[in-house]
This record gives structure tokens, C-alpha cells and sequence, in this order.
């Protein structure tokens, strides 16, 4: 009898990253140790938005959700004792892609590697930024030069580097369909690939369509997921023929890595959450033809706050056990002649066709960025109105909600918190680091930069070459923003009432009835302070607001708290929403509050709304939030009755 040959399990890695350079670093060292086979980079949002750790957008922000990296001294510690050459990193970075990986080959570099050995990913994807995600810098057309700037570099220098992570992660999140995240997603590898088309001589552009890499969502519905998958790499194939004419099968291989979905774990019974997300890993590996080649998995109580290393660990485990314990490597795809499987894939793949025929004719993905976002709005729309009103189930949720306490959050140790003297101890390093350079080469690697920048020059090599001079990731960002320009992207939430009324009758009647006691219309202004992009509670809210009747005032992400009360005053609205999904609530709603009072504002109601443990809820509530919600509070109908309840001059006056 012969041994049957197992299949090479994917790559197992953790997403992480916080605090400090030191902190991470000896969190990666010891995943490694733990059998993880390959690094996921978190960075902080000072980072991946291009600014310094001492600047005021990133307030209450450095360190929270990655780690800083604000100059070559910082990666070098972060990598340090880690032999570049011997890793396969991904780099979960976009708007700075080309700074970081510019910081990332010179640490290499340092330690003696040979460059064109590197093995990794920049995820480099800005146009689902637009959509989603919220961290871009400049308008899209730069943007996707710096994208494709990054591919035509790494192809002649890096060539075993993935240079872009077409990342339809983020769109699931945002409420994309699988039809709309199929067809978003390839409608931005298509628009990068034709303007890459270029910059890469024709020889060797085929070998650049094999190097373009996706990350995917994969959600809890485990038979569509993983027929989304297959209807993946079906249609990757043929647009790798019929567009590029790609005959090369290698070069036409969709590749791609996955964090399962994060948008589904719930605070409440947060234990039902590892459940969820061994069945999501099932989507991404039991389909060996549609077979993720990296994985990272969420932690069960990522809903609830950060993660210990040891809920880090649990989610390896799971990897593991998956790879090494079962016989899942042994077979050939499970579901090849599965007529139901067929039947999906084929539904999936017209679906997607048709959403990638309208961004086509709009001109492409970088053209329809406001018809894309304005779809992932109202699909999301869709999907939290069918857990609310109980079409979807959600164990736990809206069924089943009757519970025993759950041991594993008991304590205060059942999350971790981020280290409070972080951000004061990277800001002194930051100012270190700035004081001891060579200012003059600064310069000089800043005009080298610009000259780039503004002649169409490769932007890559300056890059690098300001790296080793010491240039931080706020002058690059300064940079860019002056030589292309900042940008605010579509909010996909208009201020006009829609004509949806379905359960909305009695909540419009009492904003009716609010807004004739007040002498106008009730006015809510929903805002998010810092550098937080993921918008998609905020315009839901802001949305339903609308839906009810309200005046609303949204102008979208990354505003600073002098901006929001400039806006409340200016409309001269009712009450203040705030959207905080980062962990800096507490430093950037004091700051709010103080200036609110000092606008004489301080009897407006304020709300605010985010991943926030009970105890800093508590502290919200004592520096004067009227209420704190977190993603228990799934019940937007309910939210609105408490707004127009803190308005209404006559609740007021009962209390």
C-alpha cells in the first residue's frame, strides 16, 4: 500500500501588532516560536495614514489598533532578532504601502539579505480604502500610480514579492453581497493591471499578472463562502485570458489569503464566536482547488476589545489542528461535480459579471468609486434590517438569548489593554530620532521625493533612499499630500429622506412632533473623531436618522474635535453622535467635551458609539456622554428612540 502524498498546509499567521516596535517584536518572535509560519503586520492608523506620532490627528491613536512605525529605527526594532530573508511577511498597508516596504528593504538590507530573496505581501489596495476601510491619502488617480509605482518596482527588484493585496476583506465588512465582492475586487485588480500595463515591458507583464495576490472574507453562510471562492478562481482564470491574454496557467492562479469574518463575532455569548470562526476557516480550506494559501483567523473576543497572545494562540491552535490533526490534505477537491456547488458558482459568477459590466461602463473601478460605496450602504443596509427584524438569525442575538455567564470573560484580565504610557514613549522616541539625524540629507532625500513625485518618476526609489536617511512617516506623508493633494471620499449616505417608512411610522411621528415643539427640524450630527476609517455603523445610524425624519449633518472620517463642534455649531444641531472603533474613545471624547463646554455646547446630548469595555463605558457616562453604545446595541430603531428621547423638550422636562 503507498502512502498518499499530503498537500503542503498554507501559511498560518496571526494578524498583530500594537503598543510599540519592542512590544511587537516580542509578540512575533514568540507566534513563531508557537508554529505560526509567517508574520501579519498590523499597523496603527498615525501609520497607515501618513502621519508622525506627535501629530494631533493622532491623538489617543498611536499604538491602539498596530503598531508605530514612524521611521527606519522603529522597523528596524520591530524585525529585529527575525531574518528577513528567511520570513514571508504580509504588510497590512495601503495609502504608505511604498514608504513601508521602502523602510521594510532597508532594514533587509541592514541585516545583510539579499533583497531579491524577500518573500511578502503590501496589501497597496487605496481604491477599497474609498469604499471601506477609510485610511487613503491623495484622490484616486496618484493613488493608483503609487500602486502601480510599487508593482513595476518590486518585479524588477523584488521578484518573488506580491507587491499588491487586492483586498475584498473590508468590503464584506462593509456589507458587500458575494456578488458585489467578487465584482468589486476584480474590478480593482483590472483597473491596477491596466494601468501597470505601462510601466512593465510586455515580456514580463504576464509573469506581473502571477504576482497580484487577493485577501478575502469569508463569512459565516459556509456553502456560499466557499462556492464565492471557486466562482473566484473561475473567473480570475478568465479574465487573466480573455482580458490580458495570459496563457500561462501558472500565471493565471488566483492566489489568495483570508481573514475569516470579524463583522459576525458577537459580544454577546462571545464563546459562540469560536464556533463561527472554525466553520468560516472551513470555507477557505476544504475546497482544494479554491484553497486559501495563507490564513489568519480573528480571536473569539475580538468584539469585546484587543486580544491576549493566549486568544491569539487559541485561533493558531485551530489552524493547526485543522492542517496537521486531520486528513483534509490528503484528498482531492471534495466538491469538483457537486451539482449544487455548480449550480452556486454559476449564479455567483453572472451576478458578479453583471455588477462588473456597470463598473466597466462607468469607466472602471477607479471611476465608480461613489456608485460602489453607495451599493455596500444600502446592502449593509439590508443586512443589519434582517437581524433586526429577525429574518436573520444570530445565535445568541435575536435567538436564543437566554445564557449561563461566561466564565472566559470574567475578571479584568479577560482582555488586554494596551499599554496608557505607549504613545508619551514612542512620541519621546519620535523626537529622539528627529534631533539625531542628519538634517541636511533629510532635506535633500525630501527634494528627491518631491522631484518624483511631481516628474512621474518612480516614487520606490526615493523612497528607500529617504528611509536610510532617516525621513519619518509623516514628512513622507506631507510629501504626498503636497505634491497630489488630500481627499474625502464619498460617504454613500445623502441628506435627503428616503421613502423607506417600514417600521420607521411611529419613531417619524415623534420627530415630527419633537421637531414642531423645537421650532425646526430635529438635527443630529454624526461624526467620527481621529484617524478610525471603518465608517459603516456611522452611516447606518446616519442613515436611519435620515430614514426617520432628522436633519443630518455626516461629512465622514478623520475629522479632529475643533472640526466636529466647528460643524455642530455652524448647523447649530440637537445632539452629537460619535463612531470610535479604535480604542481611543476616552482621550478623544475628553478632548470633545472640553471644547464643546468651552463653545458654551455643553448641554447638547452627546452619544457615542464603539468597541468599548464596560469600564471606560462607565467612565464616558461620568464625564457627561449621555449614552454608550457597543455592538450588542443591534437595534438601530431603539437607538433612534433614545436620540429623539434626549431632544424632546417635553422628556426633558419630565426628568
Amino acid at each position: 500500500m503507498t502512502e498518499t502524498k499530503k498537500d503542503r498546509p498554507w501559511l498560518f499567521r496571526t494578524y498583530a501588532g500594537h503598543s510599540t516596535a519592542k512590544a511587537s517584536n516580542a509578540l512575533y518572535r514568540g507566534n513563531l516560536a508557537k508554529g505560526q509560519t509567517g508574520l501579519s503586520v498590523a499597523f496603527d492608523l498615525p501609520t497607515q495614514t501618513g502621519y508622525d506620532s506627535d501629530h494631533e490627528l493622532a491623538r489617543g491613536e498611536v499604538g491602539k489598533v498596530g503598531v508605530p512605525v514612524a521611521h527606519l529605527g522603529d522597523m528596524r526594532t520591530l524585525f529585529a532578532d527575525i531574518p528577513l530573508d528567511q520570513m514571508n511577511t504580509s504588510m497590512t498597508i495601503n495609502a504608505t504601502a511604498p514608504w513601508l516596504l521602502a523602510l521594510y528593504i532597508a532594514v533587509a538590507e541592514e541585516q545583510g539579505a539579499d533583497v531579491t530573496a524577500l518573500q511578502g505581501t503590501v496589501q497597496n489596495d487605496i481604491i477599497k480604502e474609498y469604499l471601506s476601510r477609510g485610511t487613503y491619502i491623495c484622490p484616486p488617480k496618484p493613488s493608483l500610480r503609487m500602486i502601480t509605482d510599487v508593482a513595476a518596482y518590486t518585479r524588477a527588484h523584488l521578484p518573488k514579492w506580491n507587491p499588491m493585496n487586492v483586498c475584498s476583506y473590508h468590503l464584506q465588512e462593509a456589507g458587500a453581497t458575494p456578488e458585489e465582492e467578487l465584482a468589486f475586487a476584480l474590478a480593482t485588480a483590472t483597473a491596477v493591471l491596466d494601468d501597470l500595463k505601462g510601466k512593465v515591458p510586455a515580456e514580463h507583464f504576464p509573469a506581473m499578472v502571477g504576482r497580484i495576490s487577493f485577501f478575502v472574507n469569508a463569512g459565516i453562510r459556509f456553502v456560499t463562502e466557499m462556492c464565492k471562492m471557486r466562482a473566484f478562481v473561475e473567473l480570475w482564470d478568465e479574465i487573466c485570458q480573455d482580458r490580458y491574454g495570459v496563457e500561462d496557467p501558472k500565471f493565471r492562479r488566483f492566489r489568495y489569503g483570508v481573514q475569516v469574518n470579524s463583522l459576525g463575532l458577537t459580544e454577546q455569548q462571545p464563546e459562540n464566536n469560536v464556533y463561527r470562526i472554525l466553520i468560516e476557516m472551513l470555507a477557505v480550506t476544504l475546497s482544494k482547488n479554491a484553497r486559501a494559501r495563507a490564513v489568519q483567523l480573528p480571536a473569539w473576543n475580538e468584539a469585546l476589545g484587543l486580544p491576549r497572545p493566549w486568544d491569539q494562540q487559541w485561533s493558531l491552535r485551530m489552524q493547526q489542528i485543522m492542517a496537521f490533526e486531520t486528513d483534509l490534505l490528503e484528498y482531492d477537491d471534495l466538491f469538483d461535480g457537486n451539482p449544487a456547488v455548480e449550480r452556486k458558482v454559476i449564479a455567483l459568477k453572472e451576478g458578479a459579471r453583471a455588477e462588473l459590466a456597470q463598473i466597466d461602463a462607468m469607466g472602471g473601478a477607479n471611476e465608480a468609486i461613489e456608485y460602489m460605496k453607495s451599493r455596500l450602504v444600502e446592502s449593509n443596509a439590508a443586512r443589519i434590517g434582517g437581524i433586526e427584524g429577525g429574518e436573520t438569525t444570530v445565535v445568541g442575538v435575536n435567538r436564543f438569548t437566554q445564557a449561563e455567564d461566561s466564565p472566559l470573560t470574567a475578571g479584568d484580565e479577560a482582555i488586554m489593554i494596551a499599554d496608557k504610557d505607549a504613545e508619551a514613549d514612542q512620541v519621546a522616541r519620535l523626537s529622539a530620532w528627529k534631533a539625531s539625524r542628519d538634517q541636511n540629507a533629510v532635506a535633500l532625500a525630501l527634494e528627491a521625493l518631491r522631484d518624483a513625485a511631481q516628474s512621474g518618476a518612480n516614487i520606490m526609489p526615493p523612497s528607500i533612499e529617504a528611509a536610510k536617511a532617516g525621513v519619518t512617516t509623516g514628512e513622507w506623508g506631507d510629501m504626498v499630500r503636497a505634491a497630489f493633494g488630500q481627499y474625502r471620499a464619498p460617504t454613500g449616505v445623502s441628506r435627503n429622506p428616503s421613502n423607506r417608512t417600514e417600521g420607521l411610522e411611529d419613531i417619524r411621528a415623534r420627530v415630527d412632533a419633537v421637531s414642531t415643539r423645537l421650532g425646526c427640524r430635529l438635527k443630529f450630527l454624526v461624526g467620527k473623531p481621529g484617524l478610525d476609517g471603518h465608517s459603516n455603523g456611522a452611516e447606518q445610524i446616519a442613515a436611519r436618522a435620515r430614514d426617520c425624519g432628522m436633519d443630518i449633518t455626516y461629512e465622514g472620517i478623520r475629522l479632529t474635535p475643533d472640526e466636529i463642534v466647528a460643524a455642530a455649531a455652524k448647523d447649530e444641531v440637537h445632539v452629537v453622535g460619535l463612531s470610535i472603533l479604535s480604542g481611543s474613545h476616552i482621550p478623544l471624547i475628553e478632548d470633545l467635551l472640553a471644547k464643546m463646554a468651552r463653545a458654551d455646547m455643553g448641554h447638547i446630548p452627546v452619544v457615542v458609539g464603539g468597541i468599548i469595555p464596560e469600564d471606560d463605558a462607565k467612565r464616558l457616562k461620568a464625564m457627561g456622554v449621555a449614552k454608550v453604545y457597543t455592538p450588542k446595541d443591534f437595534e438601530l430603531n431603539r437607538i433612534m428612540e433614545d436620540l429623539v428621547t434626549l431632544v424632546d423638550p417635553q422628556a426633558v422636562a419630565a426628568e
